[in-house]
């Protein structure tokens, strides 16, 4: 018996070993030659220019970009289930960025997922997004990246165990999850909406943050936009699964990408106000307003008709009635902290005294934004640039926390009671 599992053992072993020298011969690619790095006289200043709203649009400086240091250096960690693994110098140093690739080494890397050398880059970059990008755009991003001051900065050594280290595990992983393809216009939609999913499939890589993933780290197949939990953060459903009170509509979906805030659904805070505020902020509004428009299919805004009004008057009237009757650790801790901000008399909701009953964060299924807000605040670069809100980790405790989210949770949704509160208040403080 132990020597037919034995046996058996081995035969998958070496099936294994098979499959994968398959998969690394099938995406084998070779080493591209160095070339000397182009003079920027070689790019007009409008391709250049060019490539800098599309560098924002897909918010390379938020990862090629470590704090403190240099633009498109390297060096940022970008923490995932299977280790850290460190941004790379984008910049035209010789040595140590991308000094000596040429735009065939670039193109591939951004549509293949390969390094100039031949190595298979991790899935971490984007390149299932990227190789949607159009010839034209990929050149104007190189101009761009070209003509940047070139540093000399090494990346820290990725934290990846073995063997998932191994830079040809790679090339299995695409076989199973990696389908190349390029943007193909839908003839039922109009321009508009082409462009937006043309951004947002491709450059913006909306999906990589708002679909949840596989043990693998793949985005899971029919789950696009369905949200997702990323660095102590939630990326919320953009589809009809959505629970915020009202739609996010064309219009709110500009304003919310355009400015950061809303009145009706609350702000960009974390990484996605890096997304609107240093990524899209240079991004022409024909950009925005596609990408709003793409959105608002892909929400079914169009389709879910809600008497908007009354829904505001509703939750309105709800946070008065609460906070007046209300008698707990909770309520208290609105009172004492949050009301003086966010209390609102009958009508219109503004933004600068964000309406919770409204607010996305208190209706999410995970309370992570929620937290994240009430531990840490809001700088005056983030959300509404200007409007500070203060955070309050210092002076409420992990219990207190948890109770005035399960009250906002209790007193301004219909949503079913958020579960482990505490334990989740804990791990945030902690960034573990």
């Amino acid at each position: 018996m132990l020597k037919k599992i034995f046996t058996g053992l081995l035969l998958l072993l070496a099936l294994l070993i098979v499959a994968a020298l398959a998969a690394y011969l099938y995406y084998w690619r070779p080493a591209l030659a160095p070339v000397n790095p182009p003079a920027a006289t070689a790019f007009s200043p409008q391709v250049v220019e060019k490539g800098r709203v599309l560098a924002g649009m897909g918010n390379c400086a938020a990862c090629h970009t470590a704090k403190g240091g240099a633009d498109y250096a390297g060096g940022h960690g970008l923490a995932t289930p299977f280790g850290t693994i460190y941004a790379t110098n984008i910049t035209p140093d010789t040595q140590t960025g991308i000094g000596r690739w040429s735009l065939a080494a670039f193109q591939r890397a951004m549509r293949e997922g390969v390094g100039r050398d031949g190595a298979h880059l991790f899935p971490v970059f984007p390149y299932t997004h990227f190789n949607l990008v159009s010839d034209a755009d990929l050149t104007a991003l190189y101009a761009y990246f070209m003509t940047r001051p070139p540093v000399y900065a090494v990346a820290p050594p990725n934290s990846v165990p073995f063997p998932l280290n191994l830079r040809p595990l790679q090339a299995g992983w695409k076989l199973l999850f990696f389908k190349p393809a390029s943007y193909q216009l839908d003839a039922a939609q109009g321009q508009d909406w082409n462009r937006g999913r043309y951004l947002a499939e491709g450059l913006a890589h909306c999906a990589a943050c708002h679909t949840p993933r596989n043990a693998l780290g793949a985005e899971l197949a029919g789950s696009s936009y369905l949200g997702a939990s990323i660095d102590h953060w939630y990326a919320p459903a953009l589809t009809s699964a959505n629970t915020a009170p009202l739609p996010w509509t064309q219009d709110e979906l500009y304003a919310f990408l355009r400015t950061g805030a809303t009145a009706l659904h609350g702000v960009a805070a974390g990484p996605m106000s890096d997304v609107v505020h240093e990524g899209m902020g240079a991004s022409p509004d024909g950009d925005i307003r596609a990408l709003s428009v793409y959105f608002a299919g892909v929400s079914g805004a169009g389709g879910r008709k809600v008497d908007v009004d009354a829904v505001i008057k509703t939750g309105i009237a709800r946070s008065q009635r609460v906070s007046l009757v209300d008698n707990d650790r909770g309520a208290s801790l609105y009172v004492a902290a949050c009301a003086s901000c966010h209390s609102n008399s009958d009508g219109q909701p503004v933004a600068l005294r964000p309406e919770l009953s409204l607010n996305s964060a208190v209706s999410a299924p995970d309370p992570a934004n929620l937290i994240q807000v009430i531990l840490h605040g809001l700088s005056r670069d983030e959300a509404m640039p200007g409007v500070l809100m203060p955070g309050f980790a210092a002076s409420l405790t992990d219990n207190d926390v948890a109770q005035l989210a399960a009250y906002l949770r209790r007193s301004r949704s219909h949503q079913p009671a958020w579960t482990n509160l505490e334990a989740l208040v804990a791990r945030t403080r902690a960034g573990k």
